[in-house]
């Protein structure tokens, strides 16, 4: 399948052969997360879970900067109305922070510069997180005067633990990228002139990988926090039965047995 672009005002939605590419795109406000943009991102998110040919997605920001988190002006101006305003925003940027936790096709979030509030959560979120050497981490809200959203308090202890989740939140403490990979938040930092290339390099091996498989991964390793051993391992048992039966893991069998790459075609 060939390059196509969707019509999005605030993001850019490409796709390329199995992988699709969503760029937030308002580089001269920092990427700014507002209504529209995580409405956006909501139906992005839709598009990838609902087309099964998407079988890897590639998130990442327009400009110098990934994103800076939510729009203050925009909290400014609603005044009295700032409620309302935010109940809207957290229902589609958590929405889409689900979906992509919840679907099939890994996704690989290319941090191209500061990454900060909002930013930063929608980051951490993703299944793989490469980083530019001259990206910044940082929580940001409390400086605000506000609180963490985005689900970095449900992943950001799971990543580096309460006590140092409990640092970056009330400190707000500045990461260097390559402090990040050392606090275990990202999975690698590469070259800036390389980050993209990278990603696409890592979206292409999902993308011919067995699709359905890497999603019941993300499904068992979403619940192992909530569960005891014997029932996380009847998980496992429910998902590698169900996983046999399917196309990919006969082919991936028959492909081992016979010391050939399989043909995954994502089932």
């Amino acid at each position: 399948m060939g390059r196509r672009a969707l019509a999005y005002e605030q993001l850019i939605f490409e796709r390329d052969g199995g992988v699709a590419t969503i760029t937030l795109n308002r580089p001269d406000e920092g990427n700014a997360c507002g209504a529209q943009m995580m409405r956006e991102l909501f139906e992005a998110a839709t598009e990838c879970d609902q087309d099964d040919s998407i079988r890897a997605v590639i998130l990442t920001g327009a400009g110098k900067m990934f994103c800076v988190g939510g729009d203050l002006g925009d909290f400014i101006a609603a005044g009295d109305n700032v409620g309302t305003l935010l109940t809207g925003m957290t229902k589609d940027f958590h929405g889409a922070i689900s979906i992509f936790n919840r679907m099939n096709a890994p996704v690989i979030c290319a941090v191209n510069g500061t990454a900060a509030g909002g930013g930063m959560s929608l980051a951490v979120s993703c299944d793989l997180v490469l980083s530019a050497e001259s990206a910044k981490f940082a929580m940001a809200y409390t400086a605000a005067g506000l609180t963490p959203d985005g689900s970095s308090s449900y992943f950001l202890p799971r990543l580096v633990g309460l006590r140092r989740a409990k640092e970056l939140m009330l400190t707000n403490r500045r990461l260097t990228a390559d402090e990040a990979l050392g606090y275990d938040l990202i999975d690698r930092v590469v070259p800036d002139a390389e980050l993209m290339d990278e990603a696409r390099k890592l979206a292409a091996q999902f993308a011919s990988g067995p699709t359905a498989a890497y999603g019941g991964v993300k499904r068992l390793l979403a619940g192992t926090f909530a569960e005891t051993l014997e029932s996380q391992m009847t998980r496992e048992a429910r998902t590698i039965i169900k996983r046999a039966k399917n196309h990919d893991a006969q082919e991936g069998l028959q492909a081992f047995f016979e010391k050939r790459k399989p043909n995954f075609r994502g089932e």
